[in-house]
C-alpha cells in the first residue's frame, strides 16, 4: 500500500531536530486503508515518516506499551517489549546494583546513544566494575531515572548512528520521546510484590498537561516510590558450620541475595514549548531525579575472612598487638595465639584476648561476622534549552544547549577499616562519583528540491569526571595494617585526598547529510561525521543507507556505517577496590581496578587508551499484506580496539608502593589489580524479526506482535596477556543469543484483556562458572474502564513463577540459589494492580 504521510510544518517534532515546528506534536499519519501509521524522527534530518519507510530499522514502543506492565522501572519495561534490549537484577555488584547496566545487541551499555527528544542524554556517574562479563568497565546513560508516565514513545533505531549522532552510537540509539500534550493529564497508583511476599512496590504518579501563551505547552510529570528488598538466598555451608559448632551470632542466611532496597525515589520530568516572535519557537526539557539503593556484600566469615579475622586462612585468628602499635617493639603485648579447631577458636585463648586491654580481635565486635551494606544516593539533574527557526531563503535551523549531571554518593555499612582496629567505624562514606556534561548544538537543514535535503551542524561537547574524596577512616592505613589488617573500608575502600580529583575532556564536531528521492520508490541516505576530541585525536565516520520500494506490500533496505566510541575521561582516570569471590580458591579476595596509565599498569602493559572503531552493515525487507506487517533485518557490527578491564594481575610489592604513592591507600591490602585495555576484537551479528497485526475477533479487537531477536557475539582477537579465556566466554554466552515475545492485547468494550509469551535463550554464569538452560515466561493483566476517566488493573509479571533452574553449588558457595546474572531475573511470579485516572 502506498503511505500518504500528510507531512506538515506544523507538527511539532519533540526530537528538536533542525525543523521549524509548532504545537501540540503528533506522532501518527493515516494511509489510503484507513490504519494509522507509526511516525518516526529518530535517524532522519529530512521530514518525519513512517517506520515502514526508514531505510534502517526502528522500532516504536508507546505509551501503552509501557502502562500495560506492572514494573515500575523503565528498564524492565523495555526489556519485556524490545528482545534486543537486555538488563538484570545485579545483586552484589557494587555500584552496579545502583545503576543497572544494559545492553542492546549483545554490546556494552555505552555502544547505544541514549537521546531525550532527539538531544543527547547524559551518562551516569557509575562505572560498572561488575557487570555480569558484557558490561564490565562501561559507565552508560541511567534510563532508570525516566519516568515511563512522561514518555510519548521510544524510537529505538537498531543501526550504528556515529555519523549521525557521534560517539557511542554503535549498537543504536534510543530516542525517549517525552509527552507535549498542552491540557488533560492522568495520575496512577501501582502496588505489586513478588509471590514470595517480598519485593513489595509502591508508587504514585501523575502527567499533566497546561496550556504556555497561546500555542504553546508545559508537560509536567512525577513518579515517585519505594520497594522493598527480595531475599533468594540458601545458607552457606560455612556458616551452617559454624551454626553447628555452637556460633548463635551467624544469621541465617548469613548473606542474602536479592534485590536491593529502594528509598524515596522521585523523579521530576518537565517538557515545554512555546512559539515567539519572528516564526521561532522557544524549546526545552529538564528533570530531577533522586534515590537511594541499599544492596548486600558478600558474608565475612568470623574464623577465616583474611586480613580482618585471620591472617592464615582460618587455622588460627588474627590479634592485634596494640601495645606494639603505639610502641613500635613486636610481641610487646605479648597476646595469645587463638588456634581454630572445628570452627571453634580455642575459648581460653579468646577469652584471654578479650579480657586485655592490649590484645584486639574482631570477634569481640562480630563474633558472627559480619555482611556490610553498601549503596549510594543517585542524584540526577539535567536541562535543555533552544530556539529554532526559519530563514526567509528557506533554511530550518535549530541551537540548543544542555547541561546534565548524575551523582552517586556512595555509603557503607556494618563494615570495618581493620587496619584501625577497635577504633574503627562501623558505617562509612567512601566519596562519591559524578559525570557532568555540557552540549552545545547548532543544527541546520534545507530542501534543495522536491527529492533532495541537505544537514549540517556542529556540536560543542565538554564531560568531566569527578571522584569525590572519602571520609579519612574509609581510606587511611591504620596502626595495625603493619600486623596484616587490612586498610581502607572492607568492602568498597574509601577515595583519598590524593586519588580524588576531577578529569575534563571536550570535543568539536561537524556533520553533513544529504537524502536524496532517486525515484518514487528508492532513497538513498548519505552521512559523515568528523570529531576532534582534545585527548586521543580525530575520527571521522561516514554512513551510506537505501531503502526501495520493490512493489506496494514488499520494501527493501539497508545500510553500511562505521562508528566509533571515545573512552569516557572516568574510564581513564578512575579507580575502584572490589571484594569479589574467587570461584576457583572458594575465598573472597581484594580486587582492583586502576588508571590505564598508572605506574602500577605500565609494568604489565598498560597504556593510554584510544577508541572503540566499528563497521556495521544491514539489510532487511519489509512485508506490508493488508493488515499483517512484518520487518526482517540482518545485522553484521565488527568492533575494534575494544575497551574492559584486563584479567586480573597479582601485586608485587613494587606496585602496591606505587600505588599507595599514587593515592590508592587500599592497594596495601589488595590481592590483584587490573586496567582499561584496548586489546580486543568482537564480531556481532544477528536477526530482528519484527510482526504485527490486529484482527476483530470475541466481539472486539485484538492487536497481535511478535518481536524476535537472535544475536551472537564472537571474540575475533584478543591478548592472552590481558584477556584470559573466562572473560572470552562472558563475551561471547554471557547474554541469551535467543530472546522472543509474541504478545495479544484484546479490547472488548470497557474491558481489555493483555497476554504475553517470552522465551530466553540459555546463558552462561561466570560467577557460578555454569550455563543455565532457556525458559518461557507468561505475563498477563485485565483492565476495566468504569468510564472515560476511571480504570483499574489487575496483572501478573511472570505467571508460573518461573526461576532460572537452581544453582547446584550454591551452598558450597556463597548463597545465591539461582544464577544473578539471569537475564529476566530470579525473584519469580510478581502481581500487581494498578489505578488510572485521566482527565
Amino acid at each position: 500500500m502506498n503511505i500518504k504521510l500528510g507531512i506538515n510544518k506544523s507538527l511539532l517534532l519533540s526530537m528538536a531536530l533542525p525543523m521549524l515546528v509548532a504545537f501540540p506534536q503528533q506522532s501518527f499519519a493515516q494511509t489510503d486503508e484507513g490504519a494509522i501509521e507509526e511516525i518516526i524522527t529518530t535517524g532522519t534530518r529530512a521530514r518525519e515518516r513512517s517506520v515502514s519507510e526508514s531505510m534502517v530499522p526502528i522500532d516504536v514502543v508507546s505509551a501503552e506499551d509501557f502502562s500495560n506492565q506492572g514494573d515500575t522501572d523503565l528498564s524492565n519495561l523495555l526489556r519485556n517489549v524490545v528482545p534486543s534490549y537486555n538488563v538484570n537484577t545485579q545483586p552484589i555488584s557494587d555500584a552496579a546494583t545502583i545503576v543497572r547496566p544494559a545492553n542492546m545487541r549483545g554490546l556494552a551499555p555505552d555502544h547505544t546513544l541514549v537521546l531525550v527528544n532527539g538531544k543527547r542524554r547524559h551518562r551516569a556517574a557509575v562505572i560498572y566494575w561488575l557487570g555480569n562479563g558484557v558490561s564490565d568497565g562501561a559507565q552508560g546513560p541511567d534510563i532508570s531515572a525516566i519516568p515511563s508516565i512522561a514518555l510519548k514513545q521510544v524510537e529505538v533505531l537498531r543501526d550504528g548512528a556515529s555519523a549521525q549522532y557521534g560517539s557511542d552510537a554503535i549498537a543504536g540509539v534510543m530516542n525517549f520521546i517525552l509527552k507535549d500534550a498542552n491540557e488533560g493529564g492522568s495520575i496512577e497508583a501501582k502496588y505489586g510484590e513478588f509471590y514470595e511476599g517480598d519485593g513489595t512496590a509502591v508508587s504514585v504518579a501523575g502527567n499533566i498537561g497546561l496550556p504556555l501563551g497561546s500555542d504553546g505547552f508545559a508537560n509536567l510529570s512525577f513518579e515517585y516510590g519505594n520497594t522493598d528488598p527480595t531475599d533468594r538466598s540458601v545458607q552457606r555451608n560455612d556458616a551452617a558450620a559454624l551454626i553447628a559448632a555452637g556460633n548463635t551470632n551467624v544469621k541465617n542466611p548469613a548473606q542474602v541475595w536479592g534485590s536491593p532496597e529502594v528509598e524515596d525515589e522521585i523523579k521530576l520530568f518537565g517538557n515545554f514549548g512555546i512559539s515567539l516572535d519572528n516564526d521561532m519557537q522557544l524549546y526545552g526539557h529538564g528533570n530531577y531525579v533522586n534515590k537511594t539503593v541499599t544492596g548486600g556484600f558478600y558474608f565475612r566469615n568470623p574464623n577465616t575472612r583474611s586480613a580482618v579475622f585471620s591472617g592464615d586462612g582460618g587455622d588460627t585468628l588474627l590479634i592485634g598487638d596494640m601495645l606494639e602499635a603505639s610502641t613500635g617493639v613486636p610481641g610487646a603485648g605479648n597476646c595469645p595465639v587463638v588456634s581454630i579447631t572445628n570452627d571453634v577458636p580455642d575459648a581460653a585463648a579468646l577469652a584471654q584476648v578479650f579480657a586485655d586491654p592490649n590484645c584486639f580481635s574482631f570477634q569481640e565486635m562480630f563474633p558472627g561476622g559480619f555482611t556490610p551494606q553498601f549503596g549510594g544516593e543517585l542524584t540526577d539533574y539535567a536541562f535543555v534549552g533552544g530556539i529554532k527557526g526559519e530563514t526567509d531563503s528557506g533554511w530550518y535551523w535549530d541551537a540548543s544547549a544542555a547541561y546534565g549531571s548524575n551523582e552517586v554518593d556512595f555509603f557503607i555499612n556494618n563494615t570495618v577499616n581493620a587496619s584501625l582496629g577497635p577504633n574503627t567505624p562501623n558505617s562509612f562514606d567512601p566519596g562519591l562519583y559524578r559525570q557532568e556534561e555540557f552540549n552545545l548544538n547548532l543544527d541546520a537543514s534545507y530542501a534543495l528540491s522536491d527529492t533532495v535535503n541537505l544537514g549540517v551542524g556542529a556540536e560543542y561537547r565538554d564531560e568531566t569526571f569527578t571522584i569525590g574524596i572519602g571520609q579519612p577512616e574509609s581510606w587511611e592505613i591504620g596502626p595495625l595494617a603493619d600486623q596484616g589488617f587490612s586498610a581502607a573500608s572492607n568492602g568498597f575502600s574509601g577515595f583519598s585526598d590524593l586519588a580524588a580529583g576531577d578529569w575534563s575532556r571536550s570535543n568539536t564536531a561537524i556533520y553533513a547529510d544529504l537524502e536524496v528521492q532517486m525515484t518514487a520508490d528508492w532513497m538513498v541516505g548519505i552521512a559523515t561525521r568528523y570529531e576532534d576530541f582534545d585527548d586521543f585525536g580525530k575520527t571521522m565516520n561516514g554512513k551510506i543507507a537505501t531503502h526501495y520500494n520493490v512493489s506496494d506490500t514488499l520494501s527493501l533496505r539497508a545500510s553500511l556505517s562505521s562508528g566509533f566510541r571515545a573512552p569516557t575521561p572516568g574510564q581513564t582516570n578512575a579507580f575502584n577496590v572490589s571484594t569479589e569471590f574467587d570461584l576457583a580458591a572458594m575465598e573472597l579476595v581484594n580486587n582492583g581496578t586502576i588508571p590505564s596509565n598508572s605506574a602500577a599498569a605500565a609494568i604489565v602493559g598498560g597504556k593510554p587508551l584510544t577508541a572503540e572503531k566499528s563497521i556495521n552493515y544491514s539489510v532487511g525487507a519489509i512485508f506490508d499484506i493488508g493488515s499483517v506487517s512484518i520487518t526482517a533485518d540482518y545485522f553484521n557490527i565488527e568492533m575494534t580496539d575494544r575497551i574492559t578491564p584486563s584479567q586480573n594481575f597479582q601485586l608485587t610489592q613494587e606496585q602496591v608502593d606505587a600505588l599507595i604513592a599514587e593515592g590508592i591507600t587500599g592497594a596495601a591490602n589488595l590481592q590483584n589489580f587490573r586496567f582499561f585495555t584496548n586489546d580486543f576484537d568482537t564480531k556481532t551479528s544477528g536477526l530482528d524479526l519484527v510482526a504485527t497485526t490486529a484482527m476483530d475477533m470475541a466481539g472486539g479487537v485484538t492487536d497481535f506482535s511478535l518481536a524476535f531477536n537472535y544475536t551472537t557475539t564472537d571474540v575475533t582477537k584478543s591478548n592472552p596477556v590481558t584477556m584470559e579465556a573466562g572473560r572470552i566466554k562472558e563475551l561471547e554466552e554471557g547474554l541469551p543469543n535467543t530472546r522472543w515475545s509474541a504478545t495479544a492485547n484484546h479490547m472488548h468494550g470497557d474491558w481489555r484483556v493483555l497476554a504475553r509469551l517470552s522465551y530466553y535463550d540459555k546463558w552462561y554464569d561466570s560467577e557460578d562458572g555454569q550455563t543455565y538452560d532457556g525458559k518461557f515466561l507468561v505475563d498477563a493483566e485485565a483492565a476495566y474502564s468504569f468510564n472515560e476517566s476511571t480504570t483499574v488493573v489487575l496483572g501478573a509479571q511472570n505467571l508460573f513463577d518461573t526461576t532460572p533452574d537452581d544453582n547446584p553449588g550454591a551452598a558450597d558457595g556463597v548463597g545465591n540459589k539461582y544464577s544473578q546474572f539471569s537475564p529476566f531475573g530470579f525473584n519469580g511470579g510478581y502481581w500487581y494492580a494498578r489505578v488510572k485516572y485521566d482527565f
